[in-house]
């Protein structure tokens, strides 16, 4: 596969295509991180209002995930993948235009569901590439987007202090978030006119029943309704940080209300997830062993993307005001130093993938990739202004692959469980990557980046562990083709019944 990478036809032109479409987004989505700071000069913010615009960032991915790996099922990534790029023109435009915190607010929420593309392309590269072959290919498309985060953070201040002269010698942030969505619309045209959801005579396939993920034992229905409570909690959460002082975006009692509807929303997912489900529960459905997949082991997943991807969306969020603050940088400068972190993406989460392909154990890949998270960013946890400034650039880089290395073992398993529901299943993990940005990012608000780094250095530890012991080796997550994996029985775990 790495020999006709660059070939640039068939598979190889939808990978390239897909990934750029996925960069994209993410230079959208982290276009505020680099121009936090002076931002905040700007429209006089608080320092706790930037760091609430943070977690604003990431907060409506969380449900759009799930929203948009239920369109992904049934429209397909080429027009899901349009419509999303097209759409990012509003929030960039939005903020661009931002005159107070309050419109920042509602711009940055929106932001949040252009994250959510990332789901679109793990469906797309999973139809286009055999499951031998699926962790390097996603690592590829995992990674060579998530690069955007390291273009918004490099490029976008340089574009912003190249083009000062049109802002009366100040840095024109506003054109510079602005051209960013532009580009994205663009193209979303491209990419609806030039790529197709599989290849040619392959049919692309649907799940059975929409509007939640169907599961294949009354264990995993309940696991599932767990994982759902999980991501409302931390919409909650964003609820209470933006009801609390120096803040004031809701009042008290519009927090209540916000909580009242977020219950609301969680009961309504309930029922959704009984009515697709709900033969199973009164014992009229059983599913067989080809069939049966554990939400639980789906669950586990979760986590392991709480521990990488969540902590590389608060790290990417906070380590450019953290340089410029920690070694008093100018913002340009700490920007550029800071993006060492989303650089490493270019070869760190394809080598997660690649690893997994070839170490014949994604198992216990994930628990060592787990482990080194873990040490990374309790080795984060020193860093100060005494520091030489490169040895804080290698520790930071040394935990930036280990966490972006996750991203790519992580999704060398995903779209092996249920390829019908790779969209679902694929946003419900995605999601958890922002449920730990915005929960680790409302930990950061209320304390400071020692206490952040260890937090995340812990939870990645606590992981390992579970992996080890809890996390099992997929079935037929080394065939040649599908129709070699379709053979044997069960999708991809050991099943619980």
């Amino acid at each position: 596969m790495l020999k006709k990478l660059f070939s640039f036809s068939d598979r190889y032109r939808i990978l390239h295509q897909t990934w750029f479409a996925f960069f994209l987004t993410f230079v959208c989505w982290f276009n505020f991180a680099p121009f936090a700071t002076t931002i905040g000069k700007q429209l006089d913010l608080a320092p706790e209002q930037i760091k609430t615009l943070a977690i604003c960032n990431l907060a409506l991915t969380i449900p759009a995930r799930l929203i948009i790996g239920m369109l992904l099922d049934r429209f397909g990534p080429r027009i899901t993948y349009s419509m999303l790029l097209m759409f990012a023109a509003v929030p960039c435009l939005a903020t661009a235009l931002a005159q107070d915190f309050n419109q920042l607010v509602i711009s940055r929420l929106l932001m949040g569901i252009v994250g959510s593309g990332f789901v679109v392309g793990i469906r797309m590269v999973a139809e286009w590439f055999q499951p031998k072959e699926m962790g390097i290919a996603q690592g590829i498309y995992g990674g060579w987007g998530n690069f955007g985060a390291f273009g918004a953070e490099f490029a976008l201040p340089i574009i912003a202090v190249s083009t000062s002269f049109l802002a009366g010698g100040a840095s024109n942030w506003r054109l510079a978030i602005a051209f960013t969505g532009i580009i994205a619309a663009i193209y979303g045209v491209i990419y609806y006119n030039s790529v197709q959801d599989t290849p040619t005579g392959k049919i692309y396939k649907k799940p059975k029943k929409n509007g939640a993920l169907e599961v294949t034992s009354i264990k995993s229905f309940w696991a599932m309704i767990a994982s759902n409570f999980g991501l409302i909690f931390a919409l909650g959460l964003l609820a209470w940080r933006l009801e609390q002082k120096n803040i004031h975006f809701l009042t008290l009692s519009q927090m209540y209300l916000a909580w009242l509807l977020l219950a609301g929303l969680f009961v309504y997912q309930s029922y959704k997830a009984w009515q697709v489900n709900r033969e199973l529960l009164i014992g009229r459905k059983t599913y067989p062993p080809a069939e049966r997949f554990q939400f639980g082991q789906v669950a586990l997943l979760e986590f392991t993307y709480v521990t990488n991807f969540g902590s590389e969306l608060a790290a990417v969020s906070m380590l450019p005001a953290f340089f410029e603050k920690t070694f008093g940088l100018e913002h340009v400068v700490a920007g550029m130093i800071a993006a060492t972190y989303p650089f490493l993406n270019l070869v760190s989460r394809p080598s997660g993938g690649l690893i997994s392909d070839k170490f014949s154990s994604r198992k216990w890949t994930m628990t060592i990739i787990s482990v080194g998270i873990g040490i990374g960013y309790l080795m984060t946890h020193f860093i100060n202004s005494n520091w030489p400034i490169p040895l804080a650039i290698a520790v930071t880089m040394f935990a930036a692959y280990f966490a972006q290395a996750g991203c790519g073992a992580t999704y060398s398993i995903v779209p092996l469980i249920k390829k019908e529901a790779t969209g679902q299943i694929a946003g419900n993990v995605g999601a958890y990557g922002n449920f730990g940005g915005v929960v680790y990012l409302t930990i950061f608000s209320l304390t400071d980046a020692p206490t952040l780094f260890s937090t995340m250095g812990l939870a990645a530890i606590i992981c390992a562990f579970m992996c080890a012991f809890f996390l099992k080796e997929p079935k037929n997550s080394f065939a040649a083709d599908e129709s070699e994996a379709s053979e044997t029985p069960a999708t991809i775990f050991l099943t619980e019944e």
